[in-house]
């Protein structure tokens, strides 16, 4: 009886240590990274120039130069253009609303998705895509470091995916803090290092943009084509869902006050939607440096950014040093984005995990899967069918950000269907809103079905314009039809205070999680009727189904 005993305390003990290590294990990510929560006035010390250029230097991936290259090379120079012109109006467009709300009221794109037609279960779906934007576009990054290593010093490309994994762990681990002191201190230098050679380029040689502009392609368009620069605005609005990482980290804006507001308004601009003029204009770089590596050399690596800086460093340069260059530019490109989409990735895994499971393992196990998944896909060589890849996950991509973007502009501030504050607490939404995911759902899957040319060979070229429109079109619909009666399951928390202040400014005000023991200010807490008391956003995202809210 005795033995038994011991064995059902040891049992008790190693059950509630199991516990408090997990609630400890939330204490610490999330007051250093506050995944699924809101990012608090105490922990928001940065200006509002230093989280843009943060933000901007997130956008410092190479993978723009060989989207561009790629499509370029497809449909020739005047389609790619007009494709690339295309892709970044719908990806400004509905990035901003997205952007103003994750910098307003400090949450990410997956907390403004929730309250934003999707409901507190529904926007999981939107979690994993998100995540597998950031794998993907990890792998395609780290292939083109392993190119640039292989170029440059012979290292196996095995080796340079494992390497490419491997050097951006130490950074992630240590959030917004480290990161936003990485972007600072490398984004001049980077900047240097990608616009020498194009400007070297132009001026010795200006006779190459005319014989660019009129590149025809391989695929045989000849002129321009409406389905040609469909396909090509396909590709290049996969990267629609870089607004998720801009958000994480304008989320960390501090508050906009009436001294700051030019200033707020320049930064949420030039960090949110902004990202894709500058990434746009890396796309036309790209297709102008492969058109001139496939006339002086007919290079078939022509869409290898390494490759493409190379060419004209060694105009520039002896080679030894055209190769030290080049690989430089690849390996400070490759951090600058690859820490944001294992940062990224991290907390969209963490966020989809912790709501289906209740259970949260810390974000740090989410930055190793991440990076074990996007280490498989450079394995796999994934980058050999880039425009097949991006092609099929824009539409996925464009359903869900057009459909959050529509019910923020349409339904919230035009026909007032949605609640203009965002909720993203569980026990305060439904599980799921029909709005934003019968939307979604219908977007994204009319547009895969055109792509594969299920709904004829037609519009199979239109999948983008497909999702586009369904997910404008669909939302205010649906909201009117049912009334917005889904967006809220409860109109008051249970707290008397309130949660934003008279201009709009998310309350500073502090409560002690009855659960926890740690203070958190007041968008962040809710009043539970199982602890008898104010409860933090992620104690209430672990508790059991059955408990009240």
């Amino acid at each position: 009886m005795a033995t038994t005993a011991d064995q059902i305390g040891r049992s008790i003990d190693t059950e509630t240590a199991d516990k408090n290590a997990e609630k400890d294990a939330r204490k610490d990510e999330t007051l250093e990274d506050y995944t699924l929560r809101y990012a608090p006035h105490s922990f928001r010390r940065w200006g509002s120039g230093t989280v843009a250029i943060t933000a901007l230097g997130g956008i410092a991936y190479l993978a723009d130069f060989s989207i561009g290259a790629s499509i370029a090379i497809s449909f020739g120079t005047a389609n790619a253009i007009l494709a690339i012109l295309f892709a970044a109006a719908v990806i400004f467009m509905t990035g901003l609303p997205v952007a103003y709300y994750a910098a307003r009221y400090n949450i990410d794109l997956d907390l403004i998705t929730r309250g934003a037609g999707f409901g507190y279960y529904g926007s999981v779906i939107t979690a994993v895509i998100f995540a597998s934007f950031t794998f993907i576009f990890f792998a395609l990054e780290g292939s083109i470091m392993a190119q640039g290593l292989l170029v440059g010093l012979g290292v196996p490309l095995w080796v340079g995916y494992l390497a490419s994994t491997l050097i951006v762990l130490p950074l992630v681990i240590y959030g917004m803090k480290a990161l936003s002191k990485l972007q600072l201190w490398t984004t001049p230098f980077w900047l240097i290092l990608m616009a020498a050679p194009v400007i070297y380029l132009l001026s010795s040689q200006p006779g190459v943009v005319g014989d660019w502009l009129a590149y025809t392609g391989t695929e045989g368009y000849g002129g321009v084509s409406l389905a040609a620069v469909m396909l090509g605005a396909g590709v290049c609005l996969a990267l629609m869902g870089q607004i998720g990482e801009q958000i994480d980290y304008l989320r960390f804006m501090p508050a906009k006050t009436r001294e700051n507001r030019g200033r707020w308004w320049a930064a949420v601009l030039a960090a949110g939607p902004g990202w894709v003029i500058l990434g746009a204009a890396k796309q036309m770089i790209g297709a102008l440096l492969a058109f001139y590596l496939m006339s002086k050399m007919a290079d078939s690596a022509a869409t290898e950014p390494v490759r493409q800086f190379l060419a004209i460093f060694s105009e520039m340069l002896p080679l030894w040093a055209a190769l030290a260059l080049s690989v430089i530019l690849v390996v400070i490109s490759q951090i600058k984005i690859n820490v944001t989409n294992a940062y990224s990735g991290s907390l969209a895994w963490t966020n989809a995990f912790t709501r289906i499971t209740r259970h949260y393992p810390g974000r740090i196990v989410f930055v190793v899967v991440n990076l074990a998944i996007a280490l498989a896909l450079m394995e796999g060589n994934m980058f050999a069918v880039l425009n097949n890849i991006l092609g099929f996950y824009s539409n996925c991509a464009i359903a869900w950000v057009v459909v959050v973007a529509t019910d923020i502009v349409v339904n919230k501030y035009l026909l007032g269907l949605s609640p203009k504050a965002p909720e993203y607490r569980r026990g305060m939404l439904y599980a799921v809103n029909p709005v934003g995911t019968i939307a979604f759902t219908a977007a994204a899957g009319l547009a895969i079905a055109a792509y594969f040319g299920l709904l004829g060979a037609f519009l199979s070229s239109y999948s983008p314009l497909i999702a586009v429109a369904v997910g404008v079109i669909l939302p205010p619909i649906l909201a009117a039809l049912t009334g917005g009666r889904y967006y809220l399951a409860r109109g008051d928390d249970g707290i008397a205070s309130p949660r934003f202040t008279p201009d709009g400014t998310p309350s500073a005000e502090r409560f002690t999680c009855v659960s926890c023991e740690a203070e958190f200010e007041r968008p962040d807490v809710v009043y539970s009727a199982h602890h008898d008391g104010v409860v933090c956003s992620l104690c209430r995202a672990v508790e059991p189904l059955g408990v009240r809210s």
